[in-house]
């Protein structure tokens, strides 16, 4: 199907990794220089594109007036290892890709993008891992990502010691947060079990005590995979980037 939107694609030589990063910058149809412009930057990127559809909901979406003039960034891991590394607060590489993102990966958008450049303009969204990298990046930045998408993430006691520690004022940010019924047995892409439901519902509980402005659903038999990420995926935008 032809895409509608253009897709341009940038690459950053990082100097906090130490390696080139490929960044995926779909603009909708309408994408003008007049206009300023929601960004939603993406880890998995790949993923949300091809799997979630993300470009093919953009069309939608905006030729339906159902989200305002958004942006959609994906940038994509190497390998499994690679994105523990990167995306786990505990990860080898958190720091430095924290670093990529915020110093390197924002200007750049900044340039090509007209935006408000304020926090309410920039989300962060992911799945999974991706998911807890979204919640904890946008904790320790909250002036420049004020709204985060986590579909399943990966929530350990260390993460909630994270946001039971931050001391960030949660009414400026806006979650939106799903986790399947099924995920008290989610296979992991490591092969290992883990009920995921347990943490996630705790995390809702703490996010609401703190204040956050949250938009929270128990996805009905869902699972730990791309099938009911996908499914529930207009709600996800149309709920965070609505007029």
């Amino acid at each position: 199907m032809k895409r509608k939107g253009k897709m341009i694609t940038k690459e950053i030589d990082s100097k906090y990794l130490n390696e080139t990063k490929e960044i995926k910058i779909y603009q909708p149809e309408s994408f003008s220089p007049l206009y300023k412009y929601n960004i939603c930057m993406m880890q998995d990127g790949n993923d949300f594109f091809q799997m979630g559809r993300v470009a093919t909901l953009s069309d939608r979406l905006h030729d339906d007036g159902e989200i305002a003039n958004t942006v959609f960034v994906g940038i994509h891991y190497k390998d499994r290892a690679d994105r523990r590394r990167k995306y786990h607060p505990n990860g080898e590489e958190y720091e430095a890709y924290t670093k990529f993102i915020v110093k390197e990966v924002i200007p750049l958008l900044d340039e090509i993008v007209p935006t408000l450049m304020l926090g309410k303009t920039r989300a962060l969204m992911g799945d999974s891992l991706a998911g807890t990298f979204a919640l904890v990046t946008a904790l320790r930045y909250p002036n420049t990502f004020g709204k985060v998408i986590m579909q399943s993430p990966h929530i350990d006691e260390s993460v909630l010691n994270i946001v039971k520690k931050s001391e960030i004022n949660f009414s400026s940010l806006d979650i939106y947060h799903t986790i399947g019924t099924k995920e008290d047995e989610a296979p992991l892409s490591d092969g290992t079990i883990e009920d995921l439901l347990t943490p996630n519902r705790e995390l809702n509980n703490l996010l609401n005590e703190k204040g956050a402005n949250c938009t929270y659903y128990e996805l009905e038999d869902g699972n730990h995979t791309w099938k009911y990420w996908q499914k529930d995926m207009p709600r996800t935008l149309i709920s965070m980037f609505s007029e």
